[in-house]
């Protein structure tokens, strides 16, 4: 069974894990010069197998984001990487799930 998740987490991160995701849409923040050897910042939605959430949620270099009902607030790392998107402090998941999807609109919460 797949399950789709929001993490912030780096492109070279992800790049370790994308061969475990059935499925992978991301926005960058920031500088999105990877070649420089900058860690880019991402906000990405991953439709992946509950082995696969488990191995994300134990890398340090994933924040999973609450659940976009659950209207909890991103943490304040989350709010200050999203910040250029228009993420404030005390925004939940699925407001910024929203203001990301005009940037990239397969970011927006669905439920099927």
């Amino acid at each position: 069974m797949t399950g789709r998740r929001y993490y912030l987490t780096t492109l070279a991160a992800w790049q370790r894990h994308a061969s475990r995701c059935a499925e992978s849409h991301f926005v960058m923040a920031g500088n999105c010069d990877a070649e420089a050897g900058k860690a880019v910042a991402i906000l990405a939605l991953i439709t992946a197998d509950e082995a696969a959430h488990i191995a994300l949620e134990n890398d340090a270099e994933f924040e999973a984001l609450p659940h976009p009902l659950a209207r909890t607030p991103v943490s304040k790392r989350v709010a200050a990487a999203l910040a250029e998107f228009g993420v404030a402090s005390g925004d939940d998941t699925f407001t910024v799930a929203e203001k990301l999807a005009r940037v990239n609109p397969l970011l927006r919460h669905r439920v099927f």
